[in-house]
């Protein structure tokens, strides 16, 4: 962070270009038309995000971190990261099952029953239960088993699947499965052998698939709506998984403390997002699925935020240090035993458990789970979960016809209260705000709980936070060529010192003007407007309100952030037209990248926080009260023109304000609470909806007076008035 010293050194007006700090880059304009230009001739801001968006398909390597305790770390904001992305922060409230278990089916060492249940009023999770048939070692000894969720994946008609004839013949005769009972039926097999190896296994469907047939898969949760409110067919799925999970431990005859979960493809998804977030799973079997390549090509697998700054490989090992082995295939998961597998391995070794995880590919066969990878999982749960280092041979089945495995019939109908995706949705709207209504803060034990979590999904939906460490720009070839020029430019007799900063990590670069206070600076203020930092100057001289903070003592710093000035893209990248989780599941959104800009300009002046003040001009209104929120008091004052924008008004995922899960989190009045206490004012917030939710937060802070609001808009000079109060 500059030090007070070195900010008195900027701001001379007429000294000599000062002295930078070594990890700052930085140059001087020598565009006669903009003064403020940072980037001279044809060189452009060297901003990775001005390039091309993250997509699923692109490659996403895993660096692991080299201490335990920066991974422990990283490991509780991940997890995060994945509960709030996926609807379940905080987790909904668990509603009674009401489980039905019928209709049980004799077969040789094991049975198979029929279950639905309720994940939650309206929605159902439908399945098979397989259970052994092994006899108890004493008459009268009650004998507990370890328990398998096993997740079907994206075949056709889940757990009911019949690979038909030729596809079956196709895999008998590469050897990928011993049989055509098991060529035309491996999800019957799987289960099935577990049962017969002493696992009590639950198969359960996939939104849309096999007899969970009241909302389409695919469909029902793609727009704009449900972007705000993050609602997913991912976050749906990723419920029922742990509603399964729910169900399963409450039999009688599982043992809660051996679970393992397994599935391909997309069943693979399930699985390690599963074991990411729910700690009863002791092991896991993700098939076909991790990889630094395809992160995974359906909705049910994507939904905004989840894989910002990270991706499948890294996931994964969240589980560690418990067993997890996964397989790969000559898919997108071919690469994994030299892409992935290693960094996983390093990861592991930081608990003293490398032989906790374990790949093996088998690039003869495609994207499949055959016999070789089933009898490495069921080793791998065997050895886990009962402690037995046996070879498995899968033995010959006997499938079940399909019609039997249905779980309704005439004396179990499928529920008449069983909802539609958008009366669904709105069921979910209505227990997510009622569980936001009971965290409006009425004491300071309420606030810090609703800054918990309130404050962490918004860390998660910027998918940034105030670095602790001054913030700087990686030399790079193209900045070397940058030429220094003694003529710095000057507005009305002022020096611009000009600079880029950025993050070593994210490849970013916020072109950035500091101008000097009259006298040097007592205060110093971060400006945002939609014209960036340009917008100091008008005419050839500064701009009044500007002049105004500096004849005041105040040093500026106005940035152009991504979007504005020298920071905007000839052609900014489009959201995708039929799912923005395929978009914003990879990237932060204009407005998420705009308060991650002010959070890193606001890292370099950490050592000054008490003389920091903010303000945001029109629409950097609400990205200065989002800055605030996160930043805490390293701002001391915040003016915002909120211009009476609300998230209610956003009506297309297009739309540069989008933010993922906004009104689920209470919205701008949700987000302004979180600036409590700290001195704020907020102007032209008619219709902002920024009321009860603020209010009760500054009352429980004692801080009632250090929120200023004014319905119309301010004149220029009552902010600046106010600022400088």
């Amino acid at each position: 962070m500059l030090t007070r010293r070195e900010m008195l050194a900027l701001s001379a007006a007429a000294a000599a270009p000062p002295s930078l700090h070594p990890s700052i880059a930085w140059a001087l304009a020598d565009d006669k038309e903009d003064p403020t230009r940072v980037f001279t001739g044809d060189k452009k801001p060297i901003d990775a995000r001005l390039g091309a968006p993250r997509t699923l398909n692109d490659y996403i390597p895993f660096s692991p971190p080299k201490t335990k305790e920066a991974w422990e770390a990283r490991r509780t904001q991940l997890r995060e990261q994945l509960l709030v992305a996926t609807g379940l922060w905080p987790m909904p409230e668990k509603t009674p099952l009401n489980a039905v278990v019928h209709g049980k089916i004799a077969r040789d060492g094991y049975t198979i029953e029929k279950v639905f249940f309720a994940s939650m009023p309206g929605h159902y999770v439908t399945g098979n239960l397989y259970r052994p048939t092994h006899p108890a070692p004493d008459p009268g000894m009650k004998v507990t088993y370890p328990g398998v969720l096993f997740a079907h994946g994206h075949w056709a008609n889940g757990r009911f699947h019949d690979a038909g004839e030729k596809a079956a013949k196709a895999s008998v005769d590469a050897k990928g499965e011993p049989d055509m009972d098991r060529g035309h039926f491996f999800m019957q097999a799987l289960p099935a052998t577990l049962a017969k190896l002493g696992f009590v296994v639950f198969q359960y469907d996939m939104v849309g698939y096999a007899d969970s047939a009241a909302i389409k898969h695919r469909e029902g949760f793609t727009d704009i709506t449900a972007e705000l409110r993050l609602q997913s067919q991912m976050g749906l799925q990723t419920l029922n998984s742990v509603r399964a999970l729910d169900f399963l431990t409450s039999l009688p005859d599982v043992d809660a403390k051996r679970i393992g979960m397994t599935g391909a493809s997309g069943g693979g998804t399930q699985t390690f997002i599963l074991a990411a977030i729910d700690d009863r799973i002791a092991s896991a079997f993700p098939a076909v699925m991790v990889s630094t390549g395809m992160q995974g090509g359906c909705v049910c697998e994507n939904c905004s935020l989840l894989r910002v700054g990270t991706g499948n490989v890294e996931i994964a090992a969240l589980f560690a240090p418990k067993p997890q082995a996964m397989s790969a295939a000559n898919d997108w998961t071919k690469e994994m035993m030299t892409k992935g597998y290693p960094e996983l391995q390093q990861l592991y070794d930081l608990y003293g458990a490398k032989d906790k995880v374990a790949v093996r590919a088998w690039l003869e066969y495609g994207h499949q789970y055959n016999v070789h990878a089933r009898e490495m999982m069921y080793g791998w749960f065997l050895k886990h979960l009962q402690g037995k280092d046996e070879v498995v041979k899968e033995p010959a089945f006997k499938p079940t016809p399909v019609a039997e495995l249905s779980v309704f019939d005439a004396e179990h109908p499928r529920p008449k209260d069983e909802l539609d995706a958008a009366k669904l949705r709105e069921e979910m709207t209505k227990a997510s705000d009622s569980q936001m209504a009971k965290l409006t803060p009425k004491d300071g034990a309420g606030l810090k709980e609703f800054k918990r979590v309130v404050g962490t999904a918004l860390r998660v939906m910027v998918n940034s936070e105030l670095p602790k460490e001054m913030t700087e720009i990686v030399e790079r070839p193209e900045r070397q060529a940058l030429k220094l020029k003694d003529d710095a430019p000057r507005v009305d007799g002022r020096k611009l010192v000009l600079r880029a900063y950025g993050r070593r990590n994210e490849k970013d670069s916020v072109p950035t003007v500091i101008l000097g206070a009259k006298g040097g600076p007592t205060e110093f203020v971060i400006w945002l407007h939609p014209k960036g930092k340009a917008s100091l100057v008008e005419n050839g001289k500064h701009h009044p309100s500007a002049k105004s903070l500096t004849d005041a003592g105040c040093l500026i710093i106005a940035p152009d952030l991504l979007g504005t000035g020298e920071n905007i893209s000839a052609k900014p990248f489009a959201v995708d037209k039929n799912y923005a989780g395929f978009t914003f599941g990879y990237n932060r959104t204009l407005l998420a990248n705009r308060v991650h800009d002010v959070l890193t300009i606001l890292a370099t002046f950490g050592a000054l926080r008490e003389h920091v003040r903010l303000v945001g001009w029109g629409e950097m209104g609400p990205v200065a009260i989002l800055a605030k929120a996160l930043a805490g008091d390293a701002v001391k004052k915040t003016a915002a023109d909120l211009d009476g924008f609300s998230f209610e008004k956003i009506h297309d995922t297009n739309d540069p304000m989008t933010l993922p899960g906004a009104l689920k989190y209470g919205g701008m009045g949700a987000f302004l609470g979180l600036c409590a206490p700290g001195e704020v004012l907020v102007h032209n917030q008619k219709g902002s909806g920024t009321g009860n939710l603020s209010r009760a937060a500054y009352d429980a802070a004692g801080a009632a007076d250090k929120l200023t609001r004014n319905a119309e808009k301010l004149d220029d000079a009552k902010v600046i008035e106010w600022l400088l109060k």
